[in-house]
């Protein structure tokens, strides 16, 4: 943790949910006291391109936009999201990966190969690294879509803010139809985590 307190980078592939999950996270850390401050890059999303959220928190916190090296967590909700933002881990920063691949459209057409043995690159070029099967729990939940909040569970467990009442926020930000759902979601993320 630096002067300014903690810097939470998420990243995905439109569609993941990396968005709600970046809200939930600040509107907790808002609700534990924190200064937050959130910033999201949708870029081609809505065609299954990068997007990413910096979520910065602390005592006082100025910009919502990290640089490079400046995240003290990495969160990456696809494989190869996690080495493309790579450079944006402090170097003892912790890694967490969700263990899933999702090809983008020169992989799918042949033109281009998607990047094997990722979890070894990874791996040695973060240490603190944790691959998390938050696709895989999502589907024993019997819905996918709630992989966004299981990596969520995960990053609150890494954070040290598992005990804090998440289910306040989660309650505020999601539909009551997919609330229990959710919750269960995030509690199995924090068994991840």
């Amino acid at each position: 943790m630096n002067n300014n307190g903690k810097n939470v980078l998420l990243v995905g592939v439109g569609g993941q949910g990396t968005i709600l999950a970046s809200k939930l996270l600040s509107e907790g850390l808002l609700a534990l006291g924190y200064d937050v401050k959130m910033s999201e890059i949708h870029g081609m999303a809505q065609r299954g391109g990068s997007v990413s959220t910096h979520v910065r928190y602390g005592a006082k916190v100025y910009s919502p936009v990290m640089g490079t090296g400046e995240a003290d967590v990495l969160v990456a909700f696809e494989k190869m999201e996690a080495l493309r933002w790579l450079s944006y881990l402090s170097s003892d920063g912790v890694l967490i990966v969700n263990n899933h691949e999702i090809y983008p459209m020169p992989v799918i057409l042949g033109q281009a190969v998607y990047p094997q043995v990722l979890e070894k690159k990874l791996a040695e070029a973060a240490p603190r690294m944790l691959l998390v099967e938050a696709a895989k729990a999502a589907a024993e939940l019997g819905n996918p879509k709630v992989m966004n909040v299981v990596l969520l569970g995960a990053v609150v467990k890494s954070l040290g803010l598992a005990d804090a009442e998440w289910s306040t926020t989660l309650r505020a930000c999601v539909p009551p139809h997919a609330l229990e759902i959710n919750e269960r979601a995030f509690r199995k993320g924090l068994n991840l985590g």
